[in-house]
């Protein structure tokens, strides 16, 4: 192939992926006004491109020269990716002020990172030390993925999350260390089997429970299944900011949650144990006690002890 053919393929295909990388600023930042800004104000842009360079040479074994543009690149961005990194297609680095993406660290198609993502490794080994993001993972502001694992597809993992450990595809992991809150798996990462909705029998059985108040309530349950099943879809397709969903709620919470509603159901049942005891003996005093409420821990937000007390009633 000549000189001038190399060339003009090589412009090409940088002008493709340039393009590419400003659709999917647009994409997924409705900040971004108009290409000229995003070329001249977006360090995410910035750093991709220089990264691109930079791991051509480093592949080529001009290691010295790629190591430079890498580091030019950090003091210029403030993102540092190892020329090494393998970075896939349309991948958006937003505010971008802190990012390090290590050596060995695998970068699939359509991935998102915010400020602050430290993909690292635990081990001072060679060999692969750092994570691998299939396509469409998204990672929040100050969040780090540390050691040899795969996030699997369209994952998403919360703000100042630490994971430690694989994700499986289209999970969502919080806290630190991050725990799960995925609709499709357990905390151990382990497919949750769930039964296929039978929408006759759906029927049915809505129909059978208005035949009771005398009310035909077919066409209103039918309604609010497909607003549900509506509901879920867009909530499962909407792109969500920082790596997570709004509606999502904190494990931590929940679990006191459920333990705090388990001690108000033991306390209910104390109280008719006592009410039956003074019965039988009349001598049986009754004595008050201080009864555990939601206001007492904070960790309960208000949203979820109504909730609670509305599943109560």
């Amino acid at each position: 192939m000549s000189l001038p053919t190399a060339l003009f393929k090589s412009l090409s295909r940088i002008k493709k992926d340039l393009t590419e990388d400003i659709d999917a600023v647009f994409n997924r930042d409705p900040a971004a006004r108009n290409s000229l800004e995003v070329i001249l104000t977006y360090p995410g842009i910035h750093a991709l491109v220089l990264h691109r360079g930079a791991h051509y040479l480093w592949n080529h074994e001009q290691k010295l020269a790629a190591r430079v543009i890498s580091y030019g690149s950090r003091i210029i961005t403030g993102i540092e990716i190892h020329p090494a990194a393998k970075i896939g297609r349309r991948f958006f680095i937003d505010h971008g002020m802190g990012i390090v993406i290590g050596e060995t660290a695998e970068i699939g198609n359509d991935v998102t990172l915010y400020h602050g993502v430290t993909l690292g490794g635990v081990s001072w080994n060679n060999g692969k030390r750092h994570p691998t993001l299939e396509d469409g993972v998204i990672v929040g502001a100050g969040a780090k993925v540390l050691g040899p694992f795969t996030v699997g597809k369209g994952a998403k993992i919360g703000s100042n999350a630490v994971v430690v450990k694989a994700v499986p595809a289209g999970a969502t992991m919080v806290g630190s260390a991050a725990r799960m809150i995925s609709d499709h798996h357990d905390e151990k990462g382990n497919p949750i089997v769930k039964k296929v909705d039978d929408a006759k029998q759906q029927e049915k059985v809505a129909q059978a429970a208005s035949t009771d108040n005398g009310i035909d309530k077919k066409a209103v349950d039918k309604k609010s299944i497909d607003e549900k099943a509506t509901n879920h879809l867009a909530r499962e397709n909407a792109f969500r900011a920082y790596g997570i969903d709004p509606m999502s709620q904190d494990p931590v919470a929940e679990a006191f949650a459920k333990m705090l509603e388990h001690i108000q159901q033991s306390e209910n049942r104390l109280d008719q144990l006592q009410a039956a005891m003074c019965k039988i003996d009349p001598d049986f005093c009754k004595k008050e006690y201080d009864k555990l409420c939601l206001e007492d821990i904070d960790v309960i937000g208000r949203a979820d002890m109504d909730e609670i007390d509305t599943e109560q009633k």
